[in-house]
């Protein structure tokens, strides 16, 4: 679930972020591309010469002669690298996948449907036991659509990465690490004027439409998004943390949100052990993503039972007042 921990994630992020790696800046991959791009390419690099007859699926999935050409070249420079006993090396700031069907990192995409799928799951059990007119029930569906459509924009992006893809994926993350601080609040300010929470709602969409219109109409800033992602992220962690510690006797169910917390701030050290996919296929961000789906789950049963009692409270003082109406 990439929001909580998203902001801890983010500080590994800009560490695996590069222009430039060995493996591109190699001789041997540098002479490859450039004998590869004349002899297949056509139109810049954006066609095939007419000899060659590219696959269907590689061209629904966008691959140019140019992307073709680099896929080919990675692979001869692994191989070179391999032959000589050397480390596998990464190439454009990554690590060489097999692509299947034309997808770039189908263990990434395969654990972003689960997560998708987990959310899905998550809010329709949710709906069979929480009951429409209980506190945060909206906030809630809301929050499910944010993750939603982020976890979609993640499997987009592992799918294929272009420029546009990857502003989505970042862009959509952000979204959903901002709006778990929002649900957070608003679940704090439940009893608060409703004016309050208007004023905090208008803040909050104005400062994401800051901050994706800035990362949209300037170069892409990833220290930026890393800083923002981390400042959030944090500040939502620790004031979930400290509420479920100072809530742990009046709320037998807050462990989950503690527990949530706990282990998705640790399941961020997958993100440290930047190792080689295993068989080309299974990276440690892959496993990132496969750690986070139980914590779906975790977290869709804390807010369940957090709306129950929330519902219950509200019945009970519906019906104190009653009863001092009626005296």
């Amino acid at each position: 679930m990439k929001f909580l921990f998203w902001g801890w994630f983010g500080v590994f992020l800009l560490l695996n972020s590069s222009d430039a790696s060995t493996g591109d800046r190699s001789t041997h991959f540098r002479n490859c591309m450039r004998r590869c791009e004349f002899e297949r390419c056509e139109n810049g690099g954006s066609d095939f010469a007419a000899r060659e007859i590219q696959p269907v699926h590689l061209w629904l999935m966008q691959w140019t002669c140019t992307d073709e050409c680099k896929y080919d070249c990675m692979w001869r420079t692994v191989d070179a690298y391999n032959k000589r006993n050397y480390k596998t090396p990464q190439f454009y700031g990554k690590w060489p996948f097999i692509r299947i069907f034309g997808v770039q990192e189908p263990a990434s995409v395969l654990f972003s449907l689960f997560n998708f799928y987990a959310n899905l799951q998550g809010i329709l059990n949710f709906r069979k036991t929480v009951r429409p007119d209980a506190p945060m029930f909206w906030f809630w569906h809301f929050f499910c659509i944010v993750s939603l459509n982020g976890w979609f924009w993640s499997t987009v992006f592992h799918a294929r990465d272009f420029p546009n893809t990857e502003f989505m994926d970042y862009s959509c993350a952000f979204s959903m690490v901002l709006m778990s601080c929002y649900c957070m609040i608003m679940r704090f300010m439940k009893d608060f004027p409703r004016f309050l929470k208007i004023a905090v709602t208008v803040f909050f969409i104005a400062f994401y439409a800051n901050h994706v219109t800035y990362l949209k109409l300037g170069k892409f800033d990833y220290l930026y998004n890393m800083q923002v992602n981390i400042l959030v992220g944090t500040f939502t962690a620790i004031f979930w943390f400290a509420w479920a510690i100072y809530n742990r006797f009046r709320l037998p169910y807050v462990w989950k949100i503690a527990a949530f917390v706990s282990v998705a701030c640790v399941s961020t050290l997958l993100e440290v052990l930047d190792y080689p996919p295993l068989f080309y296929i299974l990276d440690c961000h892959a496993l990132w993503h496969l750690s986070t789906v139980p914590l779906v789950y975790l977290f869709y049963s804390f807010i369940t039972d957090d709306c129950v009692f929330l519902r219950k409270e509200q019945a009970e003082r519906l019906d104190v007042e009653k009863v001092k109406k009626h005296n």
